[in-house]
């Protein structure tokens, strides 16, 4: 019986601690490091974009989309899109195979770096709504 409580509580406490959301800070903080796995190297370390094919990260109109920023990171690109009234070619792109944490983290923290501020935080769920490319 004492066992059966113990697994009865146990599984409680994970349920619990998995609905159990993460700060915009925290979020943010690991954002910061998928960043550096997966975006440095094109967008660069201040989000300005590293060539002139890549948009920009800093001040971009097309992260105030948020279905739209979503979808291009989980689903990446195929069609050119627009940022800040200039066109970008879809096809550099590409998924970074990412999960639905990673990508509202990494979200977290490219919306509220370098002149970009928003606080209203992108859950894992927000990324989990989004089933195809937009």
């Amino acid at each position: 019986m004492k066992f059966f409580l113990f697994i009865y509580l146990f599984s409680i406490m994970i349920i619990l601690f998995s609905i159990q959301s993460k700060s915009l800070s925290m979020s943010k903080e690991d954002g910061a490091i998928v960043y550096n796995d997966f975006c440095l190297r094109c967008h660069g370390p201040q989000g300005r974009s590293l060539t002139k094919t890549i948009p920009p990260l800093n001040n971009s109109d097309f992260l105030l989309n948020l279905k739209k920023s979503i979808s291009i990171i989980k689903f990446g690109a195929k069609k050119p899109i627009f940022v800040n009234g200039k066109e970008y070619s879809g096809n550099s792109m590409i998924a970074q195979g990412l999960d639905d944490e990673e990508i509202s983290d990494v979200l977290n923290f490219i919306r509220n770096s370098w002149d970009n501020s928003n606080e209203t935080q992108v859950s894992a769920k927000d990324v989990n709504d989004i089933k195809e490319p937009l």
